[in-house]
């Protein structure tokens, strides 16, 4: 098996490593205090020894990003040398106190190294931490090597049992983000499959009966050229006046479909335009866009693009029907949400009986083939919803929101030793 980097449990992480941080640094103050009280000849050696343990400790957690993966696996052999020296340098009072260090010394081990070298540097210290003890005593007394050497491997366990946790945490993490991913997959190719039956409705409803109709007025008139001029002049200009209307539509249709502003501009931007050309259009007499909120959440190009849509057939239905003075689009940037509102004071609609006749076989479609639940369920697909407030006189309000996520900041990285690879 490789020797690999350890996974640390990330929930877990901080308290673990302030605890045996600061346990490490308090035994070794505890050992330095004890010291003081005790006249040995070796005092200022284990003063020595004692200060470089400590400094070679803090100086790897202040300065570990610079330390380079070579010098992260020295820190670790660096630091078991240097306590080794102590806990033989140190009289049999302070050697019981000294061997503790064990236990911080161990985690760091299991969070800087692989697997393999962890495992032989706990094994070092506990080789270390016995004879340590063994000879401060005298003798191998149970009660005193055995509860340390306990700790240390119950640590040992303990962490792995949480790198356990992590991997499976971890593994679940990429599984739903591939779940994810895949139902993202299907919705967009759901979304292509309906966008292509609702053109092709549109070219049925439009472009083919127009046709259809128009070929029926030539074979009449061409029946009639001779024998009704006048009837068969009627009927060629009826032709043109229908094919004219149809070329427009088309174009209008060609429009719809490449909303390249929004790729180019952004939606803020495509919206602004929007709201310039619907004015010059004569929309209404004041077309306005009004940009709220300082967050930046980021959207995906087809709720973006949905959101451009409602706006555009919004603006298109005010021009149409409502014969409104003042129209007003606000886009609302939240954190983890847009809102997107179109108001105006035309002569309004009743909702209810619009959605009654758009699910009437044979009604006639006055929203230009992208209805209100059509667009609602365009919306839901994009985790929003649609809600419009209307009533005859009193204009309408159409409100569009789609959920978002806040973009990420660039964030400095914090130094623990376990997030570093």
């Amino acid at each position: 098996m490789p020797d690999r980097a350890p996974l640390t449990p990330r929930g877990n992480r901080p308290a673990l490593e302030h605890v045996s941080h600061l346990a490490f640094f308090l035994v070794v103050g505890a050992g330095l205090v004890r010291l003081a009280q005790l006249e040995i000849p070796l005092c200022w050696y284990i003063v020595t020894v004692s200060g470089l343990l400590a400094v070679a400790y803090a100086g790897g957690l202040a300065y570990w990003d610079r330390l380079g993966p070579l010098g992260r696996h020295l820190w670790i052999p660096l630091l078991l040398l240097l306590w080794t020296a102590l806990v033989f340098l140190a009289p049999s009072p302070l050697t019981t106190a000294y061997v503790w260090c064990a236990v911080p010394l161990a985690c760091a081990a299991l969070r800087v190294l692989g697997r393999r070298s962890a495992t032989v540097s706990v094994a070092v210290i506990t080789v270390v931490l016995v004879d340590a003890l063994v000879q401060s005593t005298g003798r191998f007394d149970p009660e005193v090597v055995l509860v340390p050497v306990a700790a240390v491997w119950g640590t040992v366990a303990l962490y792995r049992g949480q790198q356990r946790d992590a991997a499976i945490r971890q593994r679940l993490v990429e599984e739903l983000r591939d779940t994810r991913d895949t139902l993202a997959r299907q919705q967009r190719q759901a979304g292509v499959l309906a966008e292509r039956t609702r053109i092709a409705r549109d070219l049925h409803d439009t472009l083919a009966q127009e046709l259809a109709g128009s070929l029926m007025l030539l074979q009449a008139a061409e029946r009639d050229w001779d024998a009704r001029p006048e009837v068969t002049r009627t009927r060629v200009r009826a032709v043109a006046d229908g094919l004219d209307g149809n070329l427009a539509e088309t174009r209008r249709m060609i429009r719809d479909l490449t909303p390249t502003t929004v790729a180019e501009a952004g939606l803020e931007g495509a919206l602004r335009l929007l709201c310039d050309r619907s004015r010059q259009e004569g929309a209404a007499a004041r077309v306005r866009f009004r940009l709220l909120g300082t967050h930046q959440p980021a959207l995906d190009d087809q709720a973006a693009t949905t959101l451009f849509r409602i706006a555009q057939n919004a603006l298109a239905n005010v021009r149409e029907h409502a014969h409104a003075v003042n129209v007003l689009v606000t886009f609302h940037r939240h954190p983890h949400r847009v809102e997107l509102e179109v108001s105006d004071d035309g002569v309004g609609f009743d909702p209810a009986v619009t959605f009654v006749s758009e699910r009437s076989p044979g009604a006639v479609r006055t929203d230009r083939g992208f209805g209100l639940p059509a667009a609602r369920a365009r919306l839901r697909e994009c985790g929003g919803d649609l809600d419009v407030s209307s009533a005859p006189g009193r204009g309408t309000r159409i409100r569009a929101s789609v959920s978002a996520r806040p973009r990420p900041r660039p964030v400095e990285p914090s130094f623990t030793p376990a997030t570093a690879r």
